[in-house]
C-alpha cells in the first residue's frame, strides 16, 4: 500500500478539488429553488394586493424581490459567481451582433467634409460592408486613389497621412471599446444575470443576454445612446421637510405645514421597532445619516423595492415637486452586516449641463492626497456654462448621473473657469479609470447597428438541457450496463472511471469559470465514448495477456504498457483536432472543442492513473479482478 500512497492521495485530493469547485453550483441550484419559491408566495401576495396589476408590474416587482433576496446574502451571490454558468442556448435570451459605425465617427470628426470626402466614404462603406478591413486604411486607400492627403479632412496641413491614419485608427478603436462600455454598464443596470459582451473582428461587439426574449427593450437599451447629466442636488432645508412630509403621508397622516407638534408624542429614540414603523414608515427603509450635513437617505439593498414602491404611488406622486426627482447611487456606498448599502439623492429634475459638451476625461491620482480623481474637458460653450453653473452654486453638490443612476456627487468648492473640472471622492483607480470612459463614451458615442439577432425562448434553451441530459445519461446508462456485463468487475472499473471522468469534466469547467454550452455536452458525450474506448482496449489487452499463461500482475502491466501506444495515440490527434476547432472556429464550436480537449486529458488520468491504481491495489490484496 505505502508505494501507492502518493497516487492515492493525487486521485483524493484532485476529487475533493473537484467537490470544492462543483460545490457553488450545487448550492446555486439550491438557493434557486428557495428563491422561486419565495417569488411564487409573494407573487400570490402581490396578486391579492393589486388585482388589476399588469404582467409588467408583476414582472418588474418580482425581479426587485429576487435581486434584494440575492444582495442580501453575500453567500448567494458568491455561489452564484462561482457556479457552472449554463450558455444561451441552454437558458434561453437574446444573441445580438453590433457593428460599431466608425464612418459615421470619420464624418463627425471631419473638417471641411465636401462632394469628394463623401464618394470616398460611400466608396469606404460598400468596401467594408464585405470585408473586415480596417475603415481607416480603406478610407486612406480611396483618398490615395484619388491623389487626396488625408490632411485634407484631418490634422494639420504639413501632417503625413501614415500619422494620420495611426491617430485616426486609435480614436476608431477607442470609440468601440467605449461603446463596449455603454452596453456593458446599460445591460449591468438592466440586471441581466451573466450576460457575454465581448469584441470580434475590428468593430463589431457580440452581446449574449439570457433571459431576455424581448426584442424592443433589447433595442433600447443596446442602441441607445448613454445620457450623462450635471443635476444639482437639492439643499437639507428643502429636501428634509419634503421627506417629512412623504412620512406623514406614508402614516396615514395630513399633510399640515402648520400642525403644532404634539408634545405628547414620544420621539424616536423611545418607539419600539413595531412603533417607530408604524410612526415613521419611509424612515424606517430609507435613513438619513445624523452625522451628516447631506439630506441624503441610505437604504439596504433588500429594501430599495420596497422605497421605490413607496415613492411611486399616486399620493407620493401628488406632494414631490415637479421640479425634483430622486435618484439612486449607481453602487452601494458601503457595506453593512454582509449588505450593500445605496444612497437616494434628491436632485433637480432638470439637468444643468448634459454629456454632450465633454471632449476629454482623464484618470489619474491627485499629487497632493494620491486619491483617484477623473478630470475632464469640456467644449467651449460648456466651459462658458460650467463656470456660470459653479459659480451660481459655489458650497452645493452637483451630481453626475449617468443613464439614471449617480455615480457621484461633489461639492463645488469654486467657480470653474477654462472647461476643466476635477471628480474627487471615487473609492479606486479602477473606478475613477471607469468613469473616465464613462464620461467619454457620453461625450463621444458611435453609433451601433444591430446587424444580426437571434430570439431563443426559454422552453427552447430548457428542451436543450432536457434532451442533452437525457442523451447523455442514455447513452451513459447503456455504456455502463454493457461494460459490466461484458467485462464484470474489470467493466465496473471502467463505470467507476468514466463517471469520475465526467466528473472532472464539469468541475474543471466551473473551476475556471468557463460556460456549458449544447455543443459543450456533445463535446462530453463524445468523451465518454473515448473513456470507454481506453477502457475496452485496456481490458482486451490484459485479456489476451492472461491466455499466454502470465499472472495477473503480470498481466496487468504489459495490458497497460502495450495498450498505451494505441490509447495515447488515438487522444493526442483527436486533442489536436478540437485545439484547431478552438482556435478557428466560432462560439458554439469552440465550445465543443473545449470541452472535448478537457475531456481527452481527463481521460487519460482516470484510464491511466485511477484504473490502474484500482486494479493494482485490487491485486496487492492477493485479490483477482475478473476481466469477463
Amino acid at each position: 500500500m505505502k508505494k501507492y500512497r502518493f497516487k492515492i492521495l493525487l486521485v483524493l485530493a484532485l476529487i475533493g478539488l473537484g467537490i470544492y469547485f462543483l460545490y457553488p453550483t450545487v448550492q446555486d441550484y439550491l438557493n434557486t429553488k428557495e428563491i422561486q419559491k419565495t417569488l411564487e408566495e409573494r407573487k400570490t401576495e402581490f396578486f391579492k394586493n393589486n388585482p388589476q396589476a399588469s404582467s409588467f408590474e408583476v414582472d418588474k416587482y418580482l425581479t426587485q424581490i429576487e435581486d434584494s433576496i440575492r444582495n442580501s446574502d453575500p453567500s448567494i451571490i458568491k455561489a452564484r459567481e462561482k457556479r457552472l454558468k449554463l450558455g444561451l442556448d441552454l437558458q434561453g435570451g437574446m444573441y445580438i451582433v453590433l457593428e460599431v459605425n466608425t464612418l459615421k465617427l470619420l464624418e463627425k470628426i471631419a473638417k471641411n467634409p465636401d462632394d469628394t470626402f463623401y464618394e470616398i466614404l460611400k466608396q469606404t462603406e460598400n468596401i467594408t460592408k464585405v470585408t473586415e478591413e480596417s475603415v481607416v486604411k480603406v478610407f486612406a486607400e480611396e483618398a490615395k486613389k484619388r491623389g487626396i492627403r488625408l490632411s485634407r479632412y484631418f490634422g494639420e496641413i504639413r501632417e503625413e497621412d501614415s500619422d494620420i491614419i495611426s491617430r485616426l485608427e486609435k480614436e476608431a478603436e477607442g470609440a468601440v471599446t467605449r461603446a463596449q462600455e455603454i452596453i456593458r454598464n446599460r445591460v449591468d443596470q438592466y440586471g441581466v444575470a451573466e450576460p457575454s459582451i465581448h469584441l470580434t473582428g475590428s468593430r463589431r461587439i457580440i452581446v449574449e443576454l439570457p433571459g431576455v426574449a424581448r426584442k424592443e427593450e433589447a433595442r433600447q437599451l443596446l442602441q441607445g445612446t448613454a445620457l450623462l447629466e450635471f443635476n444639482l442636488v437639492k439643499d437639507p432645508e428643502f429636501t428634509y421637510p419634503l421627506l417629512e412630509k412623504i412620512n406623514r403621508v406614508l402614516a396615514g397622516k395630513a399633510v399640515d405645514d402648520t400642525a403644532q407638534a404634539d408634545t405628547t408624542q414620544k420621539s424616536p429614540d423611545q418607539l419600539t421597532k413595531e412603533e417607530f414603523e408604524k410612526e415613521y414608515p419611509f424612515f424606517s427603509v430609507a435613513m438619513p445619516n445624523p452625522q451628516s450635513q447631506t439630506a441624503d437617505l441610505f437604504v439596504r439593498a433588500s429594501d430599495r423595492s420596497k422605497v421605490e414602491l413607496m415613492l411611486n404611488r399616486q399620493e407620493i406622486q401628488n406632494i414631490i415637486p415637479k421640479d425634483v426627482k430622486f435618484i439612486w447611487s449607481a453602487k452601494p456606498e458601503f457595506f453593512a452586516e454582509g449588505e450593500g448599502i445605496y444612497r437616494l439623492y434628491c436632485v433637480k429634475a432638470l439637468p444643468e449641463l448634459t454629456g454632450g459638451v465633454i471632449t476629454d476625461a482623464r484618470a489619474t491620482l491627485d499629487p497632493q492626497t494620491s486619491a483617484p480623481i477623473v478630470i475632464m474637458e469640456m467644449n467651449p460653450e460648456g466651459s462658458r456654462d460650467w463656470a456660470r453653473i459653479t459659480g451660481n452654486n459655489i458650497d452645493k453638490r452637483i451630481a453626475i448621473i449617468l443613464d439614471g443612476l449617480a455615480f457621484s456627487a461633489p461639492t463645488v468648492r469654486s467657480k470653474i473657469t477654462g472647461g476643466s473640472s476635477q471628480i474627487e471622492n471615487i473609492g479606486t483607480l479602477d473606478e475613477a479609470k471607469l468613469l473616465e470612459i464613462v464620461l467619454k463614451a457620453g461625450a463621444l458615442p458611435a453609433p451601433v447597428d444591430i446587424i444580426e439577432e437571434r430570439v431563443i425562448g426559454p422552453s427552447l434553451g430548457q428542451d436543450s438541457i432536457k434532451k442533452g441530459l437525457t442523451s447523455a445519461l442514455l447513452g451513459g446508462i447503456l455504456v455502463i450496463i454493457f461494460m459490466f456485463i461484458y467485462y464484470n468487475f474489470a467493466g465496473g472499473v471502467a463505470d467507476f472511471a468514466v463517471i469520475i471522468n465526467v466528473f472532472f469534466i464539469l468541475a474543471v469547467l466551473a473551476g475556471f469559470g468557463a460556460t456549458l454550452t449544447l455543443p459543450g455536452i456533445a463535446g462530453i458525450i463524445l468523451t465518454i465514448g473515448m473513456a470507454v474506448d481506453a477502457n475496452v482496449l485496456v481490458n482486451e489487452r490484459i485479456r489476451e495477456e492472461l491466455k499466454t499463461g502470465k499472472t495477473m500482475k503480470a498481466a496487468i502491466d504489459a495490458g497497460y504498457s502495450k495498450a498505451f501506444t494505441a490509447i495515447f495515440d488515438g487522444q493526442i490527434t483527436t486533442f489536436f483536432t478540437g485545439l484547431i476547432l478552438y482556435q478557428f472556429g466560432s462560439g458554439p464550436i469552440q465550445g465543443f472543442a473545449l470541452t472535448l480537449m478537457i475531456g481527452i486529458a481527463s481521460t487519460l488520468f482516470t484510464q491511466l492513473v485511477i484504473t490502474r491504481l484500482i486494479f493494482d491495489l485490487y491485486v496487492e490484496q492477493g485479490r483477482k479482478p475478473n476481466f469477463g
